[in-house]
């Protein structure tokens, strides 16, 4: 697919689902802008649908199914967190039947708010192959069609709406921190804000494990096989492998030097969130959070006054907060 009909899909996927998502607001905080020397605006899609950005690719991808299949007889997703939710809630809006496939380790509110939904759980093991041969299983028998977590055209435009709005509300960024799992919400961002202004720097976020920046730096995908899950207390940034569709652009248009933050980066964004902003966010936005606080953020070229942060989702567990064990 092209940069130019990329763009074309992802204005077209804005149109499809901007009835039914939140634009959300762009946040400001005078503390954090001292603390890091230059100006950050705050993309909030933890106040999104589902609680995630992830509400966008997975409505864009299902109400696209239902244009070009009108007899859908139903959707498939394996996650245990933010795109289960998300597929169970837009399929509920498409009204098409939807089975999510979840670990057995997943926590009952979990499952509860994907059932809320109207979704079938159905529960596997814990590791990504045993999750994606239960969706590929359902898929088969009862003829669903897969929504993937991020290696999908639709999921990517859909996510790269979010681009759209931020740099309609603030044209002027010089930069967009953006964390990354299997890349798909990156890969739609960095289609859409180059398409707008081809000199803004997009930066990936990563937690420690997942060796984004050699790939980059090689063009490829260097991950090996099969693929794992990353020790880290970001469940959301849990993929140690970026996708074969995503990886091409991301390579293409993500700067090559990448932040990587560990558990404890992690916890003080979330941390200065929840502190300064008032703002509740998960483990995987408080490593984009700690990614603008970080030192190397304050070394690199000075010209880069103006960044966007991407607070990618909110659905934390208050009960089971991380830094209380260290309390």
């Amino acid at each position: 697919m092209s940069r130019r009909e990329d763009i074309d899909c992802i204005h077209k996927a804005h149109e499809r689902i901007k009835p039914f998502v939140h634009k959300t607001p762009i946040y400001t905080n005078s503390t954090f802008n001292n603390l890091i020397g230059k100006e950050a605006f705050f993309k909030c899609e933890n106040l999104q649908k589902t609680g995630s950005f992830k509400a966008r690719g997975a409505l864009n991808t299902i109400l696209k199914l239902k244009e070009q299949t009108p007899d859908l007889k139903g959707v498939v997703a394996y996650s245990s967190g933010n795109h289960g939710l998300a597929t169970a809630w837009a399929s509920r809006l498409a009204e098409v039947k939807c089975s999510v496939v979840v670990p057995k380790t997943t926590n009952e509110f979990k499952v509860t708010a994907i059932q809320g939904y109207g979704a079938e759980v159905v529960t596997c093991e814990y590791d990504p192959i045993s999750r994606l041969k239960a969706c590929e299983t359902i898929a088969a028998n009862e003829g669903y069609e897969i929504i993937h977590t991020s290696d999908h055209y639709d999921i990517i435009h859909g996510q790269g709406t979010i681009a759209l709005e931020l740099l309609q509300d603030v044209p002027d960024l010089d930069a967009i921190l953006v964390s990354a799992s299997g890349g798909g919400m990156i890969s739609g961002i960095s289609i859409a804000a180059k398409s707008i202004n081809k000199n803004i720097k997009i930066f990936m976020v990563e937690p420690q494990g997942k060796m984004a920046e050699e790939s980059l730096r090689a063009g490829n995908r260097l991950w090996p096989n099969p693929p794992q899950f990353i020790d880290t207390i970001a469940e959301g940034l849990m993929s140690q492998q970026l996708g074969n569709l995503t990886v091409p652009i991301i390579c293409r248009f993500v700067e090559k030097e990448v932040f990587t933050v560990g558990n404890e980066d992690i916890i003080n964004g979330m941390v200065f969130s929840f502190r300064y902003m008032k703002m509740a966010i998960e483990a995987a936005a408080g490593a984009t959070v700690a990614a603008a606080m970080s030192e190397k953020l304050k070394q690199m070229d000075p010209g880069i006054k103006k960044i966007g942060v991407i607070l990618c989702g909110g659905n934390v567990d208050m009960l089971k907060l991380p830094w209380y064990s260290k309390t």
